[in-house]
């Protein structure tokens, strides 16, 4: 089954989940829950309303109304969330959705943004159709015109590359309808990703102003997301995880090439523990986009997280990871500069 992160599930009782791993069990589909049918919610589908759920409700929900959308697989003690495939309706392709979206004449001002993206990154990267799409509230058919981002991905990591140094050129080029983001939609983006006091205000500008991932389109916020493709991959999936303790350590980042994927990873060497047991973390693992791309290589950092025991079931050997984004609030959880940019 070719499904993979950022790609959307819609079960038969019309709940809309986003996958978030390219591993699945052989019964189900890993995934979290986005968006629920609701009478009083703000988006609508079809003739029913939809609201999205933060993870407490997301969980909540599930709990509720279906337990069996929880279960064990390949993490000791904790539950994966997940919808087994007798329950799927549909999976939406992010790449199907946006050439939908390219061959939908109506005159609706929001998709004419998201084809002239499109056809940007694909006249001027050299990005072909096959290797882009749409997800989001997009995907599910559930976007406000007025108010929704764009939530735009680029398969394969090369082409990701390409797409965001494309963007940082034309984003101060006033003959491009790409922007940089400014003004009031920065305080948008920093109250939608930062619900605790792990960068400041002025830290997250600067950090998320040379990632060249996030910009504008004629008014509209929109991300390059990243999904790798087949050839990109080099996951290995026979692995058992076991989260162990809250940590926070100080490192050097010696290989960015995978920070801006689902998860983004980052190698990393010269560790040192401030707080938590006395493991040699290999890797900075973040599942919350909040962090893609945030530091970069020979960068000495600051990381918060949990510490994650990763057994290689192949030959037993066991490795260890810092985890960034237990949840998609990723609360005390981050990657920084050890000493704020603003200073340096």
């Amino acid at each position: 089954m070719n499904v993979r992160p950022r790609y959307f599930i819609e079960t038969k009782d019309s709940l809309f989940f986003a996958v978030n791993t390219y591993y699945h069990p052989e019964d189900a589909v890993i995934a979290f829950l986005r968006y629920i049918p609701c009478v009083d919610g703000d988006r609508e589908l079809n003739g029913t309303f939809y609201k999205k759920v933060d993870s407490n409700q997301a969980y909540d929900y599930i709990k509720k109304n279906h337990p069996n959308y929880l279960f064990d697989w390949n993490v000791e003690n904790k539950k994966m969330m997940g919808v087994p495939l007798e329950d799927i309706k549909e999976i939406h392709s992010p790449i199907d959705r946006l050439k939908e979206i390219i061959n939908d004449d109506s005159p609706n001002p929001f998709y004419e943004k998201v084809r002239l993206l499109a056809n940007i990154f694909h006249n001027e990267a050299n990005i072909s159709y096959d290797n882009m799409g749409i997800t989001g509230s997009t995907l599910a058919r559930l976007e406000k015109v007025d108010s929704s981002d764009i939530d735009f991905i680029v398969f394969g990591l090369d082409n990701h590359k390409k797409a965001r140094q494309l963007y940082g050129r034309l984003k101060d080029d006033e003959n491009s309808p790409l922007d940089r983001i400014k003004g009031n939609f920065w305080n948008k983006v920093y109250n939608k990703r930062i619900k605790d006091g792990s960068l400041s205000f002025d830290e997250f500008i600067w950090y998320e102003s040379r990632k060249n991932n996030r910009g504008l389109i004629k008014g509209t916020l929109f991300d390059i997301l990243s999904t790798m493709n087949s050839e990109d991959l080099s996951i290995e999936e026979n692995v058992y995880y076991k989260q162990i303790a809250s940590m926070k350590i100080k490192c050097k980042i010696i290989d960015d090439s995978q920070s801006f994927d689902t998860p983004s990873i980052y190698q990393v060497s010269n560790v040192e523990i401030l707080e938590g047991p006395s493991i040699n973390i290999e890797k900075i693992v973040s599942f919350t986009h909040t962090y893609a791309g945030e530091v970069i290589n020979n960068e000495e950092v600051i990381a918060s997280g949990v510490c994650e025991e990763v057994t290689h079931l192949e030959n037993g050997k066991k490795t260890y990871n810092l985890i960034i984004g237990t949840t998609r609030e990723s609360i005390n959880e981050y990657v920084k500069l050890e000493k704020s940019p603003l200073y340096l």
